[in-house]
């Protein structure tokens, strides 16, 4: 072959620290506009991004050029950085260490992308740490419950 293709969807979850201030309602939009800029810079392609208040879920097609490690320390640092500079309030903003990062199918992007937009509702009935230890669930990954939620 002489060409290299591929199309990889990802669902990626991470959530601030416990210590972080929360990010305030009025930023949230902005907040997400960034990162899927930044996830544009690293050669993907942002699909959408989304969340409340303490986490973020961002769907986007994985590059070709970039490991997804270093796609997500990218987001990280720089929407980090970025938010520090809105406002004194974020002073000590910051994403805890780890992440979820998720292969999506073709067949159900339309549905992750309701799930994306739908979270203020879905997190009137359901915690982040029920959300998140139902996608480990779902996708069979093995995790140690003493560091799962630490920062």
């Amino acid at each position: 072959m002489a060409q290299s293709l591929s199309k990889v969807y990802i669902h990626l979850i991470f959530h601030i620290k416990t210590t972080s201030p929360a990010i305030r309602t009025e930023d949230i939009n902005r907040l997400h506009s960034y990162i899927g800029q930044i996830v544009n810079t690293t050669g993907s392609v942002d699909i959408r991004v989304g969340g409340v208040e303490d986490h973020v879920h961002v769907l986007f097609l994985l590059s070709r050029e970039m490991s997804l490690s270093n796609i997500i320390e990218e987001i990280k640092r720089n929407s980090s950085r970025w938010i520090k500079s809105l406002a004194p309030y974020y002073r000590t903003f910051a994403w805890q260490g780890g992440y979820a990062a998720f292969s999506v199918s073709q067949s159900i992007i339309n549905k992750t992308l309701q799930y994306i937009d739908r979270q203020r509702e879905h997190h009137k009935k359901c915690s982040f740490a029920d959300e998140y230890k139902a996608f480990l669930k779902l996708y069979n990954v093995k995790y140690d419950e003493r560091y799962v939620f630490s920062d």
